[in-house]
Parts: C-alpha cells; sequence; structure tokens
C-alpha cells in the first residue's frame, strides 16, 4: 500500500516541485496552503507523513507542529520541516516540538527522496512494533490495552475538537454453555470467527477490541449513533448468520449488543468510564431483553435499535 504525503506549504512552486521530487517514491501526495487547511487535512487523511513548511503566514510551522502533537489521532505522524534557514536554533525548536528531521531550501533531489524514504521506515517499524503488541492472539482483533489507549484517545478528541465517537459493546449468548457442549476448541473457533467478521464489516479508522472473554468493544471513529447503530445490526446479522457444525450438528451464535455515542454526554461531563458504562448498561438490557439484539444508550433511558 502507498504511503500518504501530505505537504502543508504556501506555496504552489513547491507543491509542484515536491510533486516532481518525489514522484519516483509512489506516494499518495496532498497539499495544503495554509495552517487551517493544513490542520483540517491532517485530521482528515491521517497521513503516514507530514511535509511542513517553517515560514507559513499567520501562523507558523512550529505552531501548527505543536497543534499536531496535541492531537492524540495525530501526534505519532512524523513531522519533516521545510525551510530556507539553517540556523541551529531554528532546527533545536523544531526537533523540540517533536519534528522528526528538516530539509533545506532549495531541495536536492536524492537528500529529499532518502530523508522521507527514513522517515516513512521509521513510523513502519514503530507501527509494526506497536501492533504486534497489541493484538488479541486468538482473535486477531485489538487487545484491551490497545482499547483502554485508543478509547481514551478518542474521548480527549471528542472534548477537545467536538469530535464524535461511538462504542458498541457485544457479547456472545450463553457463551458458557458452548463451551460446556461442544468443547474449548470450538468456542476458540467461534472467537475467532467473530474476530473475522468485525473485520470485514468496519472500516480501517474503525477498532475492534476484544474486551475480555467472549466480550468485544468496538470502537467507531467520527460515527454518530445512527451510523453505530447501523453498524452494530449489520454484525449481530452477521454473526447469527455464521455457519457452526461441531459435533455434526447445526449451532446458532448469537451476540447481544449494546450502543452508546459520545454525545450522549457534554465536554465537561465526558470520559471514558461514563460511556464504557452507558454501552454496558445497554448491553445488558439487550441481554434482559432476550438477546441477540441492539440497544441503544439515550440520556436516562436505554432502548431498543
Amino acid at each position: 500500500m502507498a504511503h500518504t504525503v501530505l505537504v502543508i506549504d504556501d506555496s504552489p512552486d513547491v507543491h509542484r516541485l515536491l510533486d516532481a521530487r518525489l514522484r519516483p517514491e509512489g506516494l499518495v501526495m496532498h497539499y495544503a496552503l495554509s495552517a487551517e487547511e493544513g490542520l483540517a487535512k491532517s485530521r482528515e487523511l491521517r497521513p503516514d507523513l507530514i511535509l511542513l513548511d517553517v515560514d507559513l503566514p499567520l501562523v507558523t510551522g512550529f505552531e501548527v507542529c505543536q497543534k499536531l502533537k496535541e492531537d492524540p489521532n495525530l501526534t505519532h505522524v512524523p513531522v519533516i520541516f521545510l525551510t530556507g534557514a539553517a540556523e541551529i536554533h531554528t532546527k533545536v525548536q523544531g526537533f523540540d516540538l517533536g519534528a522528526v528531521d528538516y530539509v533545506t531550501k532549495p531541495f536536492e533531489p536524492a537528500e529529499l527522496r532518502a530523508r522521507v524514504r527514513a522517515a516513512l521506515r521509521t513510523k513502519r517499524y514503530h507501527d509494526l512494533l506497536s501492533a504486534r503488541s497489541s493484538v488479541d492472539g486468538l482473535t486477531g482483533v485489538w487487545n484491551r490495552s490497545y482499547f483502554n489507549q485508543r478509547f481514551g484517545e478518542e474521548i480527549s478528541a471528542a472534548q477537545r475538537y467536538g469530535r464524535t465517537v461511538s462504542l458498541v459493546m457485544l457479547d456472545l449468548d450463553n457463551f458458557k454453555a458452548l463451551n460446556d457442549s461442544f468443547g474449548h476448541p470450538f468456542g476458540d473457533l467461534v472467537l475467532q470467527t467473530v474476530g473475522d467478521i468485525l473485520h470485514t464489516q468496519l472500516r480501517t479508522t474503525d477498532a475492534p477490541c476484544r474486551f475480555g472473554g467472549e466480550e468485544f468493544a468496538l470502537i467507531l471513529s467520527e460515527t454518530a449513533e445512527e451510523g453505530a447503530v447501523f453498524t452494530a445490526e449489520r454484525v449481530r446479522e452477521q454473526i447469527a448468520a455464521a455457519a457452526f457444525r461441531p459435533k455434526d450438528r447445526h449451532v446458532r451464535v448469537t451476540a447481544s449488543l449494546g450502543v452508546a455515542c459520545s454525545t450522549l454526554f457534554d465536554a465537561p461531563t465526558l470520559s471514558v468510564s461514563k460511556v464504557v458504562t452507558a454501552a454496558d448498561d445497554a448491553l445488558y438490557a439487550a441481554k434482559r431483553e432476550g438477546r441477540d439484539r441492539v440497544c441503544v444508550a439515550k440520556p436516562n433511558r436505554i432502548v431498543a435499535s
């Protein structure tokens, strides 16, 4: 998959030059002419690398870099500063803010490509190491540790930037009885199948996590309640339609799901624990109402979808 690079520079000539110089690298290039546009595109694209001009009008590249590093969804995106100045204090300031490198204008093509490759290579290694320590070994979805970190970041972004995130809690119905009747290898197969379903039904920007045992938590980024309910229903239907035949018997596996959206709370009262509790309460309402269904947390009440 091609890497995505965002260039934030107020000169269209620089955009054209970078496009020509970096074309041999096979990158997907995006461009912004101002700090405001650059920050907006960074949040939309979540690029693999940002090339950032130090001397932007109105807002400096240093200020943009600081805002990028304060955003939990962008803090790990490497930033290379583009500058016409080579003063040591300028470079030190950029490195202190979290930049990984500097490229001095006018660009020397071979050096530019080498520095871009190095930054992308380092990010790829970081992503691989992070992923290996955060994946549940049985199901292939993210683990509880990743959930804690990622959902904390999503809630912080919702508080700071007014973004919307939804959480779906999913629990397999009567899972202990399935284990007791057909054995733990069959239970493992069910969990693996659910992991596969979650990977196919969720977007790459979402995060399916194994919360514990037969319970899963689905973090749906930039998703309001209506979209979360739609996704939850689709996942529920796919699990119910999955074919399981232990000991030559047809077994239907179902799940109960609870949905909670960050918009249930205003910014001062919004927290990870409150959204998790709301989604969990909705999940257990689905259990009480007969299982194999989706319930939604509303202000002071729970309703079926």
